[in-house]
């Protein structure tokens, strides 16, 4: 297929809306600077040119290299694993969480390559058994692929990320025709195993964190002060807005870290409802647009990497914006493509640029 025929396949309107979704983040994050340190800005802005150009450059790489390259993809998923053991021993202790990598004044966060890659491995593993998939034993093995990152991710600990991969795993078996009995059965062990981990593997600052969630009035100068800080930056936003680079909570410092968890709190206060609505819209048409390409594909492999996709966004915006409404416990996810952060940006590109790929070369 020469070059002119791919760019006439490539979905425009899914790149648009990811990059105003980012224009949305850069715009917050300049106003959350407007104090005088413009860094975040610039760095964002800086992640966002070197996304673009990921991105374009993986949409040109035939995905016929994953999807037929089995060792590839065991080889790069014990690359993710070795990482996943680094930031054990290099990476610096942020609020009693090991998860980044310092590299100079860059951080890198080996659980967003993992995400792309376990998306990658379960779609070529159900698209060669969709039609087993009564068989348990499918279930079983396919949840070895992500009990050992999990693990790693858990004692770092970064229970957000578990969260979405463990969203990933659940949605991706749905998506591939599992049956009621066998999903309840997975559901009823995960309960079970969550019993156990709070029982026996959670600290207590952790419970307590969790427990600051169900009644954060209990604590509102400690734990609960984030989600209570949320709720006033949204309530006070209004129809409109206090305007950007208005907003007193984000402003003023009362709103704790506006350019990452708590991002959609400061745009609800300085752009209000309205704002929130173009927001949540964009992340609709952004949706559509994967589903589309997931609808029109002609392989198995191209469907559920596209829902995949689709899940692991959905599942960091879905609790995202549950911690900024008080619904979720404060778990340190960020809003995909909006929230700052490098490695967030990076990866969600390349899973796009991945799927425009698909989109050129299956549809």
């Amino acid at each position: 297929m020469n070059l002119s025929v791919k760019l006439q396949k490539f979905d425009w309107i899914l790149f648009g809306v990811a990059a105003a979704l980012v224009g949305f983040g850069l715009v917050s994050l300049y106003s959350s600077s407007s104090m005088g340190d413009y860094t975040n800005f610039f760095r964002q802005l800086i992640f966002f040119i070197i996304s673009i150009l990921a991105m374009i450059g993986v949409s040109f790489i035939d995905n016929r290299i994953l999807r037929e390259n089995s060792l590839l993809l065991v080889f790069l998923y014990f690359i993710c694993l070795i990482l996943l053991i680094g930031v054990f021993f290099f990476a610096p202790e942020i609020r009693g969480i090991k998860s980044w990598y310092r590299i100079g004044p860059i951080s890198f966060d080996p659980i967003e390559p993992t995400k792309i890659i376990l998306i990658l491995i379960l779609a070529k593993y159900f698209s060669h058994r969709h039609i087993e998939l009564y068989n348990l034993k499918h279930i079983i093995f396919s949840g070895f692929y992500f009990i050992l990152p999990i693990i790693l991710i858990f004692f770092q600990p970064e229970f957000g990320s578990v969260a979405v991969l463990l969203g990933i795993w659940i949605g991706m078996l749905l998506v591939s025709g599992i049956r009621i009995r066998e999903f309840i059965a997975v559901f009823l062990v995960s309960l079970l195993l969550l019993g156990i981990v709070w029982q026996f593997l959670l600290k207590d600052y952790q419970k307590k964190r969790i427990f600051s969630f169900i009644a954060p009035q209990e604590d509102l100068l400690g734990e609960g002060w984030s989600q209570n800080q949320a709720k006033i930056s949204i309530g006070s936003g209004g129809i409109f807005g206090q305007g950007i680079g208005q907003g007193s909570q984000t402003q003023y410092g009362f709103l704790p870290e506006a350019h990452t968890d708590f991002i959609f709190s400061s745009i609800a206060e300085e752009m209000g409802f309205c704002g929130v609505l173009i927001l949540l819209s964009l992340f609709g048409v952004l949706f559509w647009r994967i589903f589309k390409i997931a609808f029109n594909a002609n392989s198995n492999f191209s469907r559920l990497f596209a829902s995949g996709l689709a899940i692991a966004i959905f599942s960091h915006m879905l609790i995202n914006i549950g911690m900024n409404l008080g619904v979720f416990p404060v778990i340190g996810l960020p809003l995909p493509l909006v929230s700052y952060g490098g490695s967030n940006l990076l990866f969600d590109f390349i899973g796009l640029g991945i799927l425009q790929n698909m989109k050129m070369t299956d549809s």
